[in-house]
């Protein structure tokens, strides 16, 4: 009994925070998912280290919502029922931070 009372202390808050979240908090992080599924992310370093030598960096980033060809309107609207349990209150366009 007592073991079963403190997986389910340790259990539950972890749990809690998989629950929804607010619809505005939501929209604010699906709007990246969707700027995601429009086109590729790249960006490239350059610099000289120590010593004169150049030294350089490349990081790509490719969705798998843009590589399955996925509308980002209903990838932002499929993530923001997901997370929030409720719909969209402002259409993807109308976001702050829309690349498109």
């Amino acid at each position: 009994m007592l073991r079963a009372a403190l997986m389910t202390l340790f259990a539950l808050p972890p749990l809690a925070a998989c629950g929804p979240i607010p619809v505005d908090q939501a929209e604010r992080l699906c709007v990246e998912r969707a700027n995601q599924a429009l086109r590729p992310r790249g960006e490239v370093a350059l610099g000289v280290g120590s010593g004169g030598r150049a030294v350089g960096g490349l990081d790509v980033t490719i969705s798998s919502d843009f590589l399955l060809g996925r509308d980002p309107a209903q990838v932002y609207d499929a993530c923001v029922k997901a997370r929030s349990g409720q719909f969209p209150t402002r259409a993807l366009g109308d976001q702050p931070g829309w690349v498109g």
